[in-house]
């Protein structure tokens, strides 16, 4: 019960420092900050983070060496690290936390379309496990393109948006729009993320050093597509405002405390038990895009955010149910193979 209270009361922590990265980093962007240089700089501070960490950690015992495979793996890994990252930041800065926070819960859904394509999972209706999951990610897809495609009324604003310019709601429109589809990109790559860290683990268990190398390799990709993409030298120039903020927000917490506060959640109450938390994050942006940046709560944004919920929970439900299946019946495997052996034992005994 006690371990129970204490996971809880963490992942709701970081729940909130999740949506207030994305609070943050929006609210840089907003006062000019490039989402390129943002996303170089908080690599590269959490790179010297990581090292620091790791030189403590390795010091007093020898560092296995990856292998050239490995390696690899890790630079592939770091690639698709740094597309979802850059869909996710230039996705805040088209749209809001609250839209980021909605699509990131479409991860469950895109994780099982993807097992569907790989053969790694089929479909069978007939058991509910498999009928929630199927339900559910079409209910997740029709909540993301609610929440994407239909505004609607405005609930909540601070700002009068009906004395705005007609070209302006189109533009503020359009920006929502591929604001939507950067982040829906960003949320279907983060099971091929997944999936390719927990191969490289199984294979390299040094979580530590995985990190750091793959924390190296994504600056340097992300500093040689933030070059080309961001030329103006005077955004490479940090400011002591909201930038450095931003940017020491989410070297500390992004590439570093995250990991570790998830990893440590899984392995205490399992994965199921952390993916719970996830639409807790559209509440706390709700609260925090109208409280800190003045965002108007649009009538879409709600509705869509309570579809894909629904469409959330069935396939975290079905996902759950399908391991309790697996565990029965490696149980009564093991209840009954016991059985079995006392009876050749004193059959060949007899004999």
């Amino acid at each position: 019960m006690e371990s129970t209270l204490v996971v809880t009361a963490v992942m709701v922590m970081a729940e909130c420092f999740d949506v207030g990265l994305s609070t943050v980093s929006k609210a840089a962007m907003t006062r000019g900050m490039s989402d390129f240089v943002f996303v170089v700089y908080s690599n590269a501070f959490g790179l010297l983070i990581l090292l620091s960490s790791s030189f403590f950690f390795y010091c007093r015992r020898r560092i296995p060496a990856p292998t050239f495979s490995i390696i690899c793996k890790i630079f592939l890994l770091s690639m698709i690290g740094s597309i979802v990252q850059l869909c996710m930041y230039t996705g805040i800065g088209y749209s809001s936390p609250t839209l980021a926070s909605a699509l990131s819960d479409l991860t469950p859904a895109f994780t099982f379309l993807l097992a569907i394509i790989c053969r790694m999972e089929k479909i069978d209706l007939r058991m509910q496990s498999s009928l929630a999951k199927s339900i559910g990610t079409i209910v997740s897809i029709g909540g993301a393109l609610t929440v994407t495609l239909y505004k609607g009324p405005s609930i909540i604003f601070t700002s009068s948006p009906n004395n705005l310019p007609k070209e302006l709601h189109l533009s503020m429109h359009s920006n929502w729009i591929i604001g939507g589809i950067l982040l829906a990109t960003g949320s279907f790559l983060l099971p091929l993320l997944f999936i390719l860290q927990t191969s490289i683990i199984r294979e390299y268990p040094e979580v530590l050093m995985v990190t750091v190398i793959a924390c190296l390799f994504t600056t340097i990709q992300s500093a040689a597509i933030g070059l080309i993409a961001e030329r103006d030298m005077g955004a490479w120039t940090l400011k002591p405002d909201m930038e450095l903020i931003a940017i020491g927000y989410s070297a500390v917490f992004a590439v570093c405390a995250r990991n570790i506060v998830y990893t440590w959640a899984c392995r205490v109450k399992g994965p199921v038990y952390v993916c719970m938390f996830k639409p807790l994050g559209i509440v706390i942006a709700f609260l925090m895009g109208v409280t800190f940046l003045g965002d108007t709560l649009y009538l879409g944004s709600v509705v869509g955010g309570i579809i894909i919920t629904f469409g959330f929970y069935a396939v975290i439900w079905g996902k759950a149910k399908e391991e309790k299946t697996i565990e029965d019946k490696s149980r009564c495997n093991l209840n009954s193979s016991p059985s079995k052996v006392p009876l050749l034992q004193n059959k060949n005994t007899e004999v």
